[in-house]
């Protein structure tokens, strides 16, 4: 069963991803921070990442550069996932690293589809 890492600063965010991709079958973890994510990605690496762009602590651009300098095995694939929606936010996202990009608010069916664009379903 491939694992998830969902990396967010809103409970609810994280508890509707969790509700969406457990019903993919995926094995679901959570952070509310890049460098919480961090810490658990060095204790297990998972998968795939759902990653928020904006966190105290460390943004999620923050970590998707600490993570691509890392050099785990296998770099899990990232899906950013957030409301910011300018061209430059993608770039930036996609330059430091990340597969795929999908807009909050976002649905089953969404999630679904780019997880199979990257791989995991």
């Amino acid at each position: 069963m491939p694992n998830c890492l969902i990396v967010d600063d809103s409970k609810v965010i994280r508890k509707v991803a969790r509700h969406i991709l457990e019903s993919l079958d995926l094995d679901v973890h959570e952070a509310q921070d890049g460098r919480e994510a961090l810490d658990m990605c060095e204790g297990q690496v998972p998968d795939v990442v759902l990653l928020d762009w904006n966190m105290p602590v460390m943004s999620g651009l923050e970590f998707l550069k600490e993570l691509s300098r890392r050099n785990f095995a296998q770099p899990p694939k990232v899906i950013f996932c957030t409301t910011e929606n300018g061209v430059d936010h993608i770039r930036a996202a996609v330059d430091a690293g990340a597969d795929e990009y999908v807009m909050k608010p976002f649905d089953r069916d969404t999630l679904e589809s780019k997880l199979q664009i990257v791989g995991i379903l």
